[in-house]
């Protein structure tokens, strides 16, 4: 990897770290809320004789165990080592691998419960207070962790705020036993068992998207194409033979090959350093962008020529010539095969004339462009930074 990739790399990576640490903190928070819930639950249901209660409490110790692993697997997301040239993004997704399966063992040991437990009726006036304070507790964190979540891209937190919501519903369900045991219904043992149910399908939905997180499941489409989109939007770019990407910790890599319209080793080293530090600035979640560049000179040229007029001479300024030459020209025999005038609809404009006019002709992808002589100006040197040969009028035709 050159020195400008690593330089692209180390600038994705800054905005995700940063991710990182704020995620890190709302998994601690979440880790001493689910303490909390896990406490009050468990002695309520003991006292209240609560056997859904009792299951509730148990699923929130199983998510503190859940909300430690993603503590840690965030913790270790954000650290280097030359070992993992590629970062430790995946610790993440270790740690949402560690949280399904406590789910499925919590969901396990409720159901066990449920079925296997005595069928006695709780005692209301002390469970319905707690099941309900809790209610409201998980389903607030648990909306908040998930829009955090989303937010930094953490998959850790995301598993984190669904295990929040699993629990909100199955706190839901006791809820509703209790206040059925109030009217006399013993719906415990039931309730315990819908319990257990939601926590398996909980617990097997993360499992899933760990496992295919670990076995470098390709980003989503729409995101490949939107990068494969905004890297032949380059005028040098002639197109991409492939682009290979993969998911990391919720972070993307993205490894592409991609033709240049030119020669220039020099050149096509600044085009894909531009292009690599582009997606990582347009696509936050892409921590690095690597593209190797295969050059080819084109069979035809695109030449550019400012004009005063129409069919008139060449221009002297850049972004104030009302008019441009588009010239297709044949490399081996420098015939012209079209010709078409271009009207400038940006050379009258008060503001940013040389930036509207200058990224307007590298709409039309040129390998040259015609000039009286070299002059300093914005449009000149986005031109000459894509790439876009300068040649001067008198020296045009050699």
């Amino acid at each position: 990897m050159t020195h400008q990739s690593v330089q692209t790399v180390q600038s994705g990576n800054s905005s995700s770290l940063d991710e990182i640490k704020k995620a890190r903190t709302r998994a601690a928070v979440s880790v001493c809320i689910n303490l909390s819930l896990a406490l009050g639950k468990g002695i309520a249901g003991i006292l209240a004789g609560s056997s859904a209660l009792l299951g509730d409490a148990i699923h929130s110790a199983t998510d503190v165990i859940a909300s430690a692993a993603a503590y840690i697997g965030l913790w270790l997301a954000g650290r280097r080592h030359a070992s993992f040239p590629y970062g430790l993004y995946k610790a993440e997704t270790v740690a949402t691998l560690v949280t399904s399966i406590a789910i499925i063992l919590a969901g396990y040991e409720i159901g066990r419960r449920a079925f296997l437990g005595p069928g006695t009726m709780p005692d209301v006036k002390l469970a319905l207070p707690v099941a309900l304070a809790c209610l409201i507790i998980t389903f607030s964190f648990g909306f908040y962790q998930l829009r955090m979540g989303r937010r930094f891209h953490s998959p850790a937190l995301v598993a984190d705020a669904k295990d929040y919501l699993a629990d909100g519903m199955s706190t839901g369900v006791v809820v509703i036993s209790l206040v059925g045991a109030y009217f006399g219904l013993n719906l415990d043992r039931w309730a315990a068992g819908a319990v257990a149910l939601f926590v398996f399908w909980s617990g097997g939905q993360l499992l899933w998207r760990a496992v295919l997180d670990l076995m470098d499941e390709a980003i989503d489409r729409d995101a490949e194409r939107e990068i494969i989109s905004l890297v032949t939007s380059h005028p040098r770019v002639e197109k991409v033979i492939q682009c290979l990407s993969r998911n990391a910790g919720g972070r993307f890599i993205v490894d592409l090959d991609v033709v240049l319209r030119t020669h220039s080793h020099e050149l096509a080293d600044r085009v894909s350093h531009s292009l690599e530090h582009e997606i990582c600035r347009q696509f936050p979640r892409v921590v690095m962008a690597r593209i190797k560049t295969h050059s080819r000179q084109p069979e035809h040229i695109r030449r550019l020529t400012p004009l005063k007029e129409q069919g008139g001479a060449v221009a002297e300024q850049l972004a104030k010539a009302p008019w441009f030459l588009l010239e297709i020209i044949d490399r081996s025999t420098m015939e012209t095969i079209r010709q078409e005038n271009l009207q400038n609809p940006h050379w009258q404009a008060e503001t940013k004339r040389g930036f509207l006019v200058g990224k307007w002709l590298l709409e039309y992808n040129p390998d040259q462009l015609i000039v009286v002589r070299e002059k300093e100006g914005t449009a000149f040197a986005l031109l000459k930074e894509a790439g876009v040969e300068i040649k001067l009028a008198e020296n045009a035709g050699a």
